[in-house]
């Protein structure tokens, strides 16, 4: 099997498993999905009663007649929104429209828009998540790899054992409670950052003023996440790239007089990528969720924080639709570390080809 019919193969791999989840979650919240439509259908009777009193007035005065009339409202209201379909066929149709990013109405929660579209919710907190997250992610992974490979190559000496002082440090310390602490200091003792939010009220003009307050917002949230995050990315490099340097081929590559530094990026890194950059796709993809307790204690409006009020709130169609969000990205991800695992390893395109 060549690689080209490999990545064919893994592609089809991940829409089956993502087909399978999704059917999974479906089954899993169908049942308190169709509460809330079931309740919302109650409420339109309900509603239905009060906005014709003479009809109510005529029906109450036969109890019998009103039952009749209620139930008659309820199986036009049940066929309008498909519950007097069989509950397997309901559950496959719910998982259809999240595959189809059709995730329908929330119940509870509204975008800063005034939406109560699933996919708009979901769009309008993508962004801000991505700004904050996938900005410290890419951060730390940059001072990380590059700690970490200054440790590697400096084996034994104060500056490796200080690395790893305060890598493990820095990844022993919980994100929530780094966070409250920078907020106490820098936002109360020395006021230099606001203590949470995505913008000022009001909101400044904008343009420049918008930026700059976005970028006044944005920092303290950002310099946390690194703070907290790049001790752990240090350490693992520094232990894949100490790893590579004993083996042979960089003994040789030495010896032949190739400066040191293109033995270190060139040849070590090369060797050590797969790895790396299967840390850094998986930490890019997580960072796109957000981070339920750090977006809570900044008050940043994104997707982790969303995920919260939607379980606070019970709200079943953004619970399923975050769902599909996050498998989707995280079975991308596989995807495409496969195929970049074949660019850069030969040894994967070789045994591609023996399968």
């Amino acid at each position: 099997m060549g690689f080209g019919r490999y990545m064919g193969f893994r592609v089809i791999n991940a829409v089956v498993v993502l087909v399978l989840v999704v059917f999974i979650c479906s089954l899993l919240f169908n049942t308190f999905a169709e509460q809330e439509v079931k309740a919302m259908i109650d409420e339109i009777i309900r509603a239905m009663t009060v906005s014709n009193p003479q009809l109510m007035q005529k029906l109450r005065s036969n109890q019998t007649a009103y039952q009749i009339w209620v139930e008659e409202q309820k199986k036009l209201l049940y066929e309008e929104f498909g519950l007097n379909k069989p509950y397997l066929q309901r559950v496959f149709e719910r998982a259809i429209n999240q595959l189809q990013f059709k995730f329908g109405k929330a119940t509870m929660i509204r975008s800063p828009s005034g939406s109560t579209d699933v996919a708009t919710i979901i769009l309008e907190a993508l962004p801000r998540t991505v700004l904050l997250f996938t900005t410290a992610e890419i951060i730390v992974i940059i001072i990380g790899i590059l700690l970490g490979l200054k440790a590697a190559q400096k084996a034994g000496s104060f500056l490796d054992r200080s690395i790893q002082v305060v890598s493990m440090v820095s990844a022993s310390l919980p994100m929530w409670w780094v966070g409250m602490l920078m907020i106490i200091v820098f936002s109360y003792y020395i006021p230099a950052f606001p203590s949470g939010g995505f913008t000022s009220i009001p909101p400044p003009p904008p343009g420049i003023p918008a930026l700059m307050d976005l970028l006044y917002h944005l920092a303290l949230p950002v310099i946390t996440v690194v703070l907290v995050s790049f001790g752990a990315w240090a350490y693992v490099t520094r232990s894949l790239v100490l790893g590579t340097l004993q083996e042979d081929f960089i003994m040789v590559a030495r010896a032949k007089g190739i400066p040191e530094r293109k033995v270190l990026y060139g040849h070590t890194l090369r060797a050590a990528a797969p790895p790396i950059l299967t840390n850094t796709l998986l930490s890019l993809i997580a960072s796109m969720g957000g981070a339920v307790i750090t977006e809570s204690v900044f008050n940043w409006p994104g997707l982790g924080r969303l995920y919260w009020i939607a379980i606070e709130e019970f709200d079943v169609p953004v619970l399923l639709g975050l769902t599909t969000v996050f498998t989707m990205l995280y079975l991308a991800a596989f995807v495409l570390q496969d195929l970049i695992y074949g660019l850069l390893d030969p040894r994967v395109r070789i045994g591609a080809e023996r399968r």
